[in-house]
């Protein structure tokens, strides 16, 4: 039996309450999943777990959903932030990304980058797609794209940053993780194609919380190396290294 599409809302979920559906959720489920009135989905809000839903159709074109049982409780996700220079293919940067389990993504503009504008909206509408696709609870945070200077002025000074240097002068990720406490805030941030400037570089390697990492002796593209360093940082100390995936 297939299981019942996920869908993520902003509306509170709790016994007995009802959601509305927007009107591309309805679209999708009525014109793509063929729902009719009784069929169940699952709803999840990043704050109240995951919630069996059954699907009334009180007008064409709209959708309701009344919440019968909490399928799954809230659960603590990972605390990684990922900071990354806009790209060509950012869409799927974003998606696969929200796969692989961060929490925030930050779109920095630095000297090499060539893409000169991000649409947030798609990029959020990505990272809601792909929770839905991979049954996380929680949804990325996309922020707005700043300038480099302005993301290393809002940095938290308490949250590691792991930059990855493509010039061969980090320490090997799996090095430089070993010595991060499991669960512990953390961030990566990635260069652009053309990669950081030496100026950046320069003021990165001044920061007490920056760390500087290498990925191997391959030259990787920028979306392999973001999703390659997101894919260690998730096996060594994320949730990854759970051995029960409940806890």
């Amino acid at each position: 039996m297939a299981k019942p599409p996920r869908l993520y809302t902003d509306t509170p979920l709790a016994p007995g309450a009802g959601v509305d559906a927007t009107d591309e959720q309805a679209h999708y489920l009525l014109h793509v999943m063929r729902l009719t009135a009784g069929s169940q989905v699952l709803l999840f809000n990043g704050r109240d777990g995951e919630w069996r839903a059954s699907v009334t159709i009180p007008a064409k074109r709209r959708v309701h959903f009344e919440l019968a049982a909490q399928t799954r409780a809230q659960q603590a996700e990972p605390d990684l932030w990922l900071a990354f220079a806009p790209i060509k293919r950012v869409e799927v940067l974003a998606e696969k990304a929200s796969e692989l389990g961060v929490s925030a993504l930050l779109p920095v503009f630095t000297r090499h980058t060539d893409v000169t504008r991000v649409n947030i909206a798609r990029l959020t509408a990505n990272a809601v797609e792909a929770a839905e696709q991979c049954e996380r609870l929680t949804v990325p945070r996309v922020h707005d794209a700043v300038s480099f200077d302005a993301f290393l002025a809002a940095w938290p000074p308490s949250r590691i940053l792991y930059v990855l240097d493509e010039t061969g002068g980090g320490v090997p990720i799996a090095h430089a993780l070993a010595a991060c406490e499991p669960g512990a805030p953390c961030g990566l941030i990635a260069g652009p194609e053309g990669g950081f400037a030496q100026s950046e570089l320069d003021a990165l390697r001044q920061l007490p919380f920056a760390r500087f990492v290498g990925l191997g002796p391959r030259i990787l593209r920028a979306e392999t190396a973001v999703l390659a360093a997101v894919a260690c940082w998730q096996a060594l100390v994320g949730d990854w290294s759970k051995r029960d995936p409940t806890a």
